[in-house]
């Protein structure tokens, strides 16, 4: 009982996303070892960052836009969801220039993507469209000067529908001067023992040095979408210096954001 006891203690609970860019980490941690220690399940991004939030979950790949909405969030790997450069599944489709677009879609599959948006649009692009939320099935209203975000697997192929697409990791090294892009990290709230951490990093290793067996299992989603280009062109994992650089630049204006939100709404109510 008490070597049972003990085993109970050691089972993480682990959320992710189901996206492409998210399969080489599952197949590691499902394929090694430490899948005895840890149970998997699967979210939208938003989700993640929600149930990490609620404490329904020990550590996620969470939104990176969420961190400063998280108590005691800590970083614990230095794996992530990047890009140096274009992303190819974080974009904005549009059938005009995006200076010609009055409506912006918003995915809300995703928040970091929301934000970037947001910040392209004020920073970048010195522009000011009105942005709408969504549910299932707003692709389809994406039309005349209507632009929308769209992230994950169900952008897959929409460049062949609209005349515009802004990938937006790629235009947020341009207006950085090149810095990646980070979109997602491994966050915990929880203390985790250094052997976990250790077994943990090794299997997300594990994972990535596994690409090319995983692209033999994986169904390509679009018959000339190149599932070895998105892994080792589009995606990049590594959690570098310079990734975490442009990390903390972009957490300083989801900061920003979130203050000046809070101010907008203390002014609401007292002029109420």
């Amino acid at each position: 009982f008490p070597l049972n006891s003990h085993i109970m203690q050691e089972i993480k609970r682990i959320t992710a996303v189901s996206y492409l860019n998210t399969k080489p980490f599952l197949y590691g941690l499902l394929h090694h070892p430490i899948h005895k220690k840890i149970t998997i399940e699967l979210n939208i991004p938003s989700s993640c960052a929600q149930k990490m939030i609620s404490g329904e979950i020990d550590l996620g790949l969470i939104p990176v836009a969420a961190i400063p909405e998280i108590p005691n969030a800590q970083i614990i790997s230095d794996y992530c969801i990047g890009a140096e450069g274009a992303v190819k599944t974080v974009c904005i489709y549009s059938n005009v220039p995006i200076e010609e677009v009055t409506h912006l879609f918003l995915d809300f599959h995703s928040r970091t993507s929301v934000v970037l948006a947001q910040l392209l649009l004020e920073k970048y692009w010195r522009l000011d469209p009105i942005l709408v939320p969504t549910e299932n099935g707003y692709i389809e209203n994406i039309n005349g000067t209507k632009a929308g975000v769209v992230i994950g697997d169900k952008s897959i192929g929409l460049e062949k529908k609209f005349k515009f697409v802004y990938d937006l990791a790629f235009e947020w090294s341009k207006f950085t001067g090149g810095l990646p892009f980070v979109f997602a990290a491994w966050v915990s709230t929880k203390p985790l023992s250094e052997e976990f951490l250790k077994e943990f990093n090794a299997a997300l290793k594990f994972g990535l040095a596994h690409i090319p067996e995983l692209i033999l299992l994986l169904p390509s989603p679009e018959s000339d979408f190149s599932l070895k280009d998105y892994y080792t062109k589009y995606i990049s994992y590594n959690l570098d210096a310079q990734k975490r650089i442009a990390l903390d630049k972009f957490l300083s204006y989801v900061r920003e954001k979130n203050v000046n939100a809070k101010q907008l709404e203390r002014e609401s109510v007292y002029e109420s």
